[in-house]
């Protein structure tokens, strides 16, 4: 089961930016490690990864770079920039808040 389309929506950016603090990665890389982190809950699909990853690009927050490897073709590899370290702190904080209020109103309905 993943989430519904609205709530991947809003979580692709963070969660990006998140992997890409530990090290540069490629999509593929990006997908399957999101994936096993959440023990399937998040599986990105190239619809949705590779436009967050040009809009990411785009505004600065990420940059990329293709790698020649031993082992197939080239991989376009990407970086966490100065400025996406700066978005990615402000967005942890802003879903903490989130996810703490969002949980206080949950918790008084049962």
């Amino acid at each position: 089961m993943s989430p519904p389309l609205d709530m991947r929506k809003g979580s692709t950016t963070v969660l990006v930016l998140t992997l890409l603090a530990e090290r540069p990665m490629y999509g593929y890389q990006l997908v399957k490690e999101l994936e096993r982190r959440s023990e399937g809950y998040f599986n990105l699909k190239e619809g949705t990864l590779y436009p967050a990853l040009h809009r990411l690009e785009k505004e600065g927050l990420v940059r990329s770079e293709w790698r020649v490897t031993d082992q197939g073709p080239a991989r376009k590899y990407y970086h966490l920039t100065e400025k996406g370290r700066r978005a990615l702190d402000k967005s942890v904080e802003e879903w903490g808040t989130f996810a703490r209020k969002l949980l206080t109103v949950l918790d008084s309905v049962s």
